[in-house]
């Protein structure tokens, strides 16, 4: 996940935002044409990247990966929420793989511990620190969102969507997207904390599907419960079909 916590300390200005971010590898690639030395260890940063995530990743079994917010803590509804699906994941035998970092990433990774399932993380290397929780059985260190991205991706055959915000927002459409462009199979979607979310669905279905700007069986990429358990079945339904076997 890439929400950050909540900080009353922190008076990071709207200028750190937007084509000024924090000084980073990203903000380095991002800021417009350089000199092609520097585009090429750029290339060569990026692909150590990938190499470092595909060692650390690439004997983890069946996983599922939970996205979700870094601000809720262990007292709130979906924090518990996603630690009883990250136990639920462990006891049917998948790893558990997160963002790597506190709120629902923690408590999903919590679960699975819990359970002595694998525990998994992807974490970010951000400006406003995030550290990895300790929960954690692996975890990469990456400091390209994209990168970080195509991890959580790539070693899943299913996706839980918990409560959370702009990070999550675009986890949960660009998994869709790509389901939705053919670009990897037709992998669960399962959203929970459906109170939550009503408003998105709202703002789906009188929005983007009245005025034609995507189709109404593309939202049937998505399921939604609240029960992790349910949640879990429905994985296994898509397994017993045939699916998923890649």
């Amino acid at each position: 996940m890439t929400d950050q916590p909540t900080n009353s300390t922190n008076t990071t200005s709207t200028a750190q935002w937007g084509k000024n971010p924090p000084k980073g590898g990203e903000h380095d690639l991002l800021k417009g044409p350089r000199f092609r030395r520097q585009e090429l260890w750029t290339v060569i940063k990026v692909a150590r990247e990938f190499l470092r995530g595909f060692r650390q990743m690439h004997f983890i079994g069946p996983c599922v990966t939970v996205f979700g917010s870094a601000r809720f803590d262990e007292n709130h509804q979906y924090y518990k929420l996603a630690q009883e699906t990250g136990a639920a994941l462990a006891r049917a035998g998948y790893a558990v793989m997160t963002g790597g970092g506190p709120g629902i990433m923690e408590a999903a990774n919590r679960g699975a511990r819990q359970e002595g399932g694998l525990s998994l993380g992807c974490n970010i290397e951000l400006p406003m620190e995030q550290v990895p929780n300790p929960y954690l059985d692996r975890f990469v260190d990456f400091n390209y969102f994209f990168v970080r991205k195509v991890m959580m991706v790539k070693y899943s055959k299913a996706f839980i969507v918990l409560p959370g915000g702009m990070g999550t927002m675009d986890e949960i459409f660009e998994t869709v997207v790509l389901i939705q462009t053919n670009k990897i199979e037709r992998f669960p979607i399962i959203v929970m904390g459906k109170d939550f979310w009503r408003h998105m669905q709202t703002f789906v279905d009188n929005a983007l599907i009245e005025s034609g700007t995507i189709d109404a069986i593309d939202m049937d990429l998505i399921q939604y419960t609240d029960d992790p358990e349910e949640a879990v079945e429905m994985i296994a339904r898509y397994e017993a079909n045939g699916n998923g076997n890649n």
